[in-house]
């Protein structure tokens, strides 16, 4: 699967059964080559513009299905928001890298 194609599928969650949006990036942990979490901006942004600098950050343990249109995700508690300047510099996020 292409990262493009992993980005154009909606994120829902199963606890409530609600759209938590479209995939904005991947965190990537380059050391053990592994995809650590996902990012879905949060829903106060358009087009990623305007709007405040948090996303919901969903690590890849709370994936629960990937399917053909949606990713599932068991996120109990939504407040897993985080401010996109706390990213641990062992991470990599993939998308940072090539935005101009």
């Amino acid at each position: 699967m292409k990262i493009s194609d992993f980005q154009t599928k909606d994120v829902i969650n199963i606890v409530d059964g609600k759209k938590l949006g479209q995939i904005s990036d991947l965190e990537l942990d380059l050391r053990q080559g592994k995809i650590e979490s996902i990012v879905v901006p949060s829903s106060n942004r358009l087009f990623g513009w305007f709007g405040g600098s948090t996303d919901v950050v969903i690590p890849w343990k709370n994936i629960v299905k990937i399917g053909m249109d949606v990713v599932l995700v068991k996120l109990d508690d939504v407040r897993a928001y985080r401010q996109q300047e706390e990213v641990d510099t062992t991470v990599y996020e993939y998308n940072r890298q090539y935005r101009s």
